[in-house]
């Protein structure tokens, strides 16, 4: 059956495959568009499981907020690369997300994947035909929902790399939105010194009073010393023994206090934490490309690899 222009136009806008894709679906489909879109969505399924074995530690960070900033959900989604992660397809998936998870009240990643994400199209259907039309490994890694009773939620995100929930009891949006800022840029590795780790607390004990000891000073001063240096470093670490990254005149308990607002809880994004990234060598991956293509195609004369391929090497090895 002949298929037309118009009828691969309309496919490619429904789908946003490429046109070759478009017409052999057509030709599969004997020009049944509808038949088209579901044989094309049930290849999308089979390329997004060949691809989901692959490293997605790209992504973004995005939130949702409900109108009176009493319910803000964070979540990060992955992909491979950056460039991905950048564009439109993508960052309007994972805003959907964060927008489904705020409005549901949704308590996992599975429970999300099983989601509408628009009519007749759950979630993980969504993210296996985007994954099939851009051609990357694309994952729901996590997501939180911070809800208050008695005061606001605030967020803020460091493009997207960087997302920061912070919920206040008393207080506005605009002093919440601040207090995230300023965990976004110092880490702090709990709200006060009673909230540090024991393990944390040990470790950094051991580590003062070895310092200590080598000044050769009697036990009591050595105490002192390691009771000082430990005051110092909660200082450092703490949420509210930090000083405020806006005015390093007061901490960020000084901050609260002059508000009459107080820190109930907060959560920290770092977009790809703990995902170990592959290494890969470029210039490895350029000569085993030419290698594939000169064995495949019988058309490929040695003058060809030397104007096109020999060039694209060169430029490999300049940038690694």
């Amino acid at each position: 059956m002949a298929i037309s222009a118009q009828q691969v136009k309309e496919l490619r806008e429904r789908t946003g495959a490429g046109m070759m894709e478009c017409k052999k679906a057509l030709q599969e489909t004997n020009g049944d568009i509808e038949a088209a879109i579901e044989h094309m969505r049930k290849t999308g399924l089979a390329k997004a499981d060949k691809k989901a074995s692959r490293v997605a530690a790209e992504g973004t960070i995005v939130t949702a907020a409900s109108k009176d900033n009493k319910r803000v959900t964070m979540l990060e989604a992955n992909c491979e690369t950056d460039f991905v992660a950048m564009g439109d397809d993508f960052q309007n998936f994972a805003k959907r997300l964060a927008e489904i998870v705020e409005q549901d009240n949704v308590v996992d990643v599975e429970a999300l994947s099983a989601k509408e994400f628009e009519a007749g199209v759950s979630v993980d259907e969504k993210r296996r035909a985007l994954i099939a039309k851009i051609g990357e490994n694309m994952t729901i890694r996590r997501f939180t929902t911070l809800v208050s009773t008695s005061g606001v939620v605030g967020s803020y995100l460091h493009g997207q790399k960087i997302g920061v929930l912070v919920e206040l009891e008393g207080g506005d949006v605009d002093l919440a939105r601040d207090i995230a800022m300023h965990i976004a840029a110092f880490n702090p590795v709990a709200l006060d010194a009673q909230s540090l780790p024991q393990d944390f607390l040990d470790k950094e004990n051991e580590i003062h009073r070895a310092k200590a000891e080598q000044s050769g000073k009697p036990d009591n001063i050595i105490e002192k010393m390691v009771e000082g240096a430990m005051k110092k470093l909660f200082g450092e670490v703490t949420l509210l023994g930090q000083k405020f990254v806006k005015n390093g005149d007061i901490t960020i308990e000084q901050l609260l206090k002059e508000h009459g607002a107080k820190v109930i809880s907060y959560v920290r994004y770092e977009l790809g934490e703990g995902i170990e990234k592959e290494e890969t060598d470029f210039v490895a991956d350029v000569m085993a490309q030419v290698k594939v293509n000169n064995l495949s195609s019988k058309r490929l004369r040695p003058p060809f690899i030397r104007r096109f391929f020999l060039p694209v090497m060169r430029f490999a090895r300049w940038v690694n």
